[in-house]
């Protein structure tokens, strides 16, 4: 990571992921095959975007995904399948970017151990 701006960033992504997959999660529990309203899909694919950013072509899910089509309206499942694929990835590239370091985990920015403190890793190895 560049800055720390890029560690709040790919913290406010992680935030946003697991609070739509909790609620869209729900949703599919109860109608898998529903689909999901305008205004949740519009948000939904603002999450999206912002993961496509901070992901980066290296750690996207899917390269040829950007976000849902709102004129083909996606069902609750699919929505929850696609946005754990991006919570995966998001991990990844956080457990890629932390370090060991004075009592706790630190993201590294700048190829340096940052003062920003995380949460252990919970990915081993990078993608290839």
């Amino acid at each position: 990571m560049d800055s720390k701006e890029d560690v709040e960033r790919l913290e406010k992504l992680v935030g946003q992921l697991q609070g739509l997959h909790t609620e869209i999660g729900a949703l599919a529990k109860k109608s898998p095959n529903d689909a999901v309203n305008p205004f949740k899909l519009k948000l939904i694919n603002k999450v999206l975007a912002l993961g496509n950013d901070v992901l980066g072509k290296k750690y996207k899910p899917f390269d040829e995904f950007d976000q849902f089509d709102a004129d083909d309206t996606p069902s609750t499942s699919d929505v929850t399948m696609l946005i754990s694929q991006y919570m995966e990835e998001a991990e990844r590239f956080r457990s890629d970017n932390v370090k060991s370091g004075y009592g706790g985990w630190y993201y590294v920015v700048q190829g340096e151990e940052s003062d920003v403190r995380s949460g252990p890793p919970t990915k081993i190895g990078r993608k290839r």
